[in-house]
């Protein structure tokens, strides 16, 4: 685990501005990532066109409203009949209830349609993180990818949600009262858009500040996130090293990073609402003190001015909606493009067009002069040469670093080779679909990992088809069944992912019987034996000889004691066999395998 120190955490919040300086986002940016959000919108655009009329509809009536409020203002001042004033009274009524029940129409299909698409877009995002290479893995934490499978999804959730309805909306009655205000009274319009230059200069000083924030706020907070997910799961390291504080500080290192993001985002936005009730007061200002100049010369009635003022009022509401919209919007934006991001990530590389599936394959592997780098200047493999008859073991040894796992990854496929071949059953591998090639290959790796559910379901996930009698038998032949019974529900006790309940060599007893179940035609066994004490190893190894029985085995081993009986040891150093043959062949030879194997057991070569 990676910690850096926590220098003078105390100043953090006086040079938090020079720490973040976030990039706004492009406007071509914004607009292509809500084009892709479209595209999962469109497949419920006809509950969205639905939502967007009754937009309309309820925009209508939010703008009759006030104009037959002042009608009834300039009945009462001429005297009319109390009829009529009641006829205006049960429309208003009407008007009001109408309007509830349209805008609950329309928000509840608008919660159809966003929950519908960000539904599409996880399902997708889930999907294409299935598709994507070890590299990629390797390269990303667990956490900050969580991060953008829920917080990003649930802010453009959130978004949908609320923030199209309310655009469109205040969109609609932005440009229906100017209109009507117009109608009215043309003169007094243009003193109540006075305000509007204010406005746009006081929106785009506050929008100018709050996107980058918005954005720089979703990016540390996956930080974070993964940060905690990183923590959490090597719980046990940071213990065991007493490094608890150095944790703590770093993490609050990242915890300020979220605030101060945050904290700037919300200030800026904040300014919103105030800036709007400064400008509704000016605004109501105006239109009492010039509409009452006019009214007073016969320009207008007092009706319109009653009018103008609710009208005024919703003027600023939807400029203030649209605003606060915009912000949250761009919030939602940052979200989608941490998605989209993920998502344009490209797949793991596919079959060639002439792969097939191979239904079921011997176990007869041979590398041609192969050769693999990560890096372009740096080769990892040079020239490996070997040949495996069906049912054979074979050792991998060497120093960390010298190519074994790289050699097992691309044998199964994980990575195309750049030079040589390598043939299974006399089939190029490029031949070979990766899919029915790695459903018969069994792993059972150092670090056996376990889902967070029922023993029976962990061990069949090596064939999720098979019975539970059949999970029973292959317990039994991993020597895995009587502490699996001792457990306090037997085969039904819910283990941990990590396993907590039960010791390694517990675990690894399951992941032998999981390998079992698959029935693979070849296995890779990955240091299957390590950290465990000898009794557990006894039965780990004789779970391991049934297990490996008849099949082609790969052993990727550092202790040279579990490789001995292996038909064929390939010894590699820096990414070359410099030697292989059997046990016995090696130790004749004096050689690099020689030296290994008397430097572990203590002895002195002769």
């Amino acid at each position: 685990m990676m910690v850096r120190s926590n220098k003078n955490n105390q100043n953090t919040d006086s040079s938090d501005r020079q720490h973040l300086q976030p990039k706004r986002p492009s406007l071509d940016k914004i607009g292509s990532t809500l084009k892709r959000i479209w595209q999962y919108m469109a497949e419920d655009k006809i509950l969205f066109y639905f939502a967007i009329g009754f937009v309309l509809i309820s925009s209508a009536l939010s703008l009759l409203g006030p104009y037959l409020l002042g009608v009834a203002v300039d009945l009462l001042v001429s005297g009319v009949n109390q009829s009529a004033l009641l006829t205006i009274v049960y429309t208003l009524v009407f008007i009001f209830i109408s309007h509830s029940i349209v805008l609950w129409f329309q928000n509840y299909w608008m919660i159809t349609v966003s929950q519908n698409t960000v539904f599409t877009m996880r399902n997708h995002l889930f999907s294409h993180l299935q598709k994507l290479s070890l590299v990629f893995f390797q390269t990303r934490s667990s956490g900050e990818l969580m991060s953008r499978l829920t917080n990003d999804m649930e802010n453009i959730s959130r978004t949908l949600n609320s923030s199209v309805i309310q655009l469109a909306t205040g969109f609609l009655t932005l440009i229906g009262t100017v209109g009507v205000m117009l109608w009215l009274s043309p003169l007094l319009t243009l003193f109540t858009l006075l305000i509007v230059p204010l406005l746009i200069w006081g929106m785009n000083w506050i929008t100018n500040r709050t996107g980058r924030y918005f954005k720089e706020q979703q990016k540390n907070l996956g930080d974070m996130n993964g940060y905690i997910e990183e923590t959490l799961s090597g719980h046990q390291m940071v213990k065991l090293f007493s490094q608890e504080e150095r944790v703590i500080n770093e993490f609050n290192e990242k915890n300020l990073r979220v605030r101060h993001s945050g904290y700037w985002a919300q200030v800026y936005s904040g300014f919103i609402p105030k800036v709007m009730n400064s400008l509704n007061n000016l605004s109501f200002t105006i239109i009492v003190g010039v509409g009452g100049v006019f009214a007073l010369n016969g320009m207008i009635s007092i009706g319109v001015i009653v009018t103008f003022s609710a009208y005024a009022r919703q003027f600023t509401r939807p400029l203030n909606d649209l605003a606060n919209q915009f912000n949250v919007i761009l919030s939602a934006v940052a979200g989608a493009e941490r998605v989209f991001d993920i998502i344009d990530e490209p797949e793991e590389e596919k079959d060639d067009t002439s792969a097939k599936s191979i239904p079921s394959i011997k176990g007869e592997v041979e590398f041609r002069s192969v050769s693999f780098s990560y890096q372009s200047d740096v080769a990892t493999l040079k020239n490996i040469n070997f040949h495996v008859n069906k049912g054979e073991t074979i050792a991998l040894v060497g120093p960390t670093g010298a190519g074994k796992t790289t050699i097992i990854s691309l044998l199964s496929k994980f990575y195309e080779v750049e030079r040589g071949q390598i043939f299974i059953d006399n089939h190029d591998i490029t031949e070979i679909t990766q899919s029915s090639l790695r459903r018969q290959i069994g792993v059972v790796l150092q670090d056996s990992f376990l889902f967070n559910t029922t023993v029976t379901e962990n061990i069949r996930y090596g064939r999720l088809d098979a019975s539970d009698e059949e999970i029973v038998r292959v317990a039994k032949e991993a020597n895995a069944h009587s502490f699996i019974t001792d457990l306090p529900n037997g085969y039904d006790t819910v283990l941990n992912a990590d396993g907590g309940q039960i010791s390694h060599g517990q675990r690894q007893l399951i992941s032998i019987a999981r390998a079992m179940l698959a029935n693979p035609a070849m296995l890779i066994l990955d240091e299957a034996t390590s950290s465990i004490d000898t009794i557990t190893e006894i039965k780990i190894n004789d779970a391991l000889k049934k297990l490996m029985h008849g099949r082609t085995s790969f052993i990727i081993a550092h202790r040279l004691n579990t490789v001995q009986r292996a038909d064929k040891i390939l010894v590699l150093e820096q990414g070359e066999i410099v030697e292989q043959g059997n046990h016995s062949q090696l130790l004749n030879k004096s050689g690099h395998y020689a030296a290994l194997y008397h430097s572990q057991l203590g002895r002195t070569m002769n």
